[in-house]
């Protein structure tokens, strides 16, 4: 049986839930009118402002898709000129099967330090084999041996097993360093809207909205926060 639930506890969760207010600390500020005419330029902007800042993991967001699900990735590129967000994975995994079944998604950057969101939502497009498998190439030992141990999301009797498995994949990484996992794919979310969001101690918000207009053409507008 579980634990009974700590009525304490639960005292304390819902007061500092209410005297803990998010944001509540100076934030930077948000010009929106000196914003560039397209998103990825200001995001390129904010995702470096991030990093320069010490932000941890900013270069992670959460992946939607139309399972619906949700779960982080990690941002592998951008294109601002082209308004495309690219991250990877197995195509066999929930997330890669969710994709081939319809091919949309949702990305969500929270940099709690700065105050500051962005969501991305579009098309979902896959990356050609070679530039996927030179990307993969770049990684970090750990990440490619991880990549090849796959699996993701399956039952897992005992972590044992998981332990002979990434010792099998590092055996095969040494022995063919160029080898690529054949369901990893290379994704790119092409953005039909973007939004940015600044968040401000005294609640007064702002909010940017970027929509695609044609192939290279956006309208980019303030929207009540």
């Amino acid at each position: 049986m579980p634990d009974p639930v700590n009525q304490d506890e639960l005292a304390q969760l819902r007061e500092l839930l209410i005297s803990r207010p998010p944001m509540a600390r100076p934030l930077p500020a948000f010009e929106a009118a000196e914003a560039p005419e397209r998103p990825g330029e200001l995001f390129v902007s904010w995702l470096l402002g991030a990093l320069r800042a010490g932000v941890p993991d900013a270069q992670t967001m959460v992946l939607s898709t139309a399972g619906p699900d949700a779960r982080v990735v990690v941002l592998r590129e951008v294109d601002p000129a082209e308004g495309r967000w690219w991250f990877a994975g197995d195509a066999h995994s929930p997330k890669g099967r969710e994709l081939a079944g319809d091919p949309r998604a949702a990305l969500t950057f929270y940099w709690p330090a700065l105050g500051r969101q962005v969501r991305v939502r579009g098309a979902v497009e896959l990356g050609e084999p070679a530039g996927t498998a030179a990307a993969f190439r770049l990684l970090s030992p750990n990440s490619r041996i991880a990549a090849l141990v796959g699996r993701q999301s399956e039952p897992l009797a005992d972590p044992d097993e998981f332990s002979t498995a990434w010792a099998n994949a590092a055996e095969r990484l040494a022995a063919d360093p160029d080898l690529v996992p054949e369901g990893y794919t290379r994704y790119a979310v092409r953005a039909a809207e973007v939004e940015f969001w600044q968040g401000a101690a005294d609640r007064r918000h702002v909010r940017l909205h970027y929509r695609r207009t044609d192939s290279h053409g956006w309208r980019r507008e303030l929207t009540w926060p």
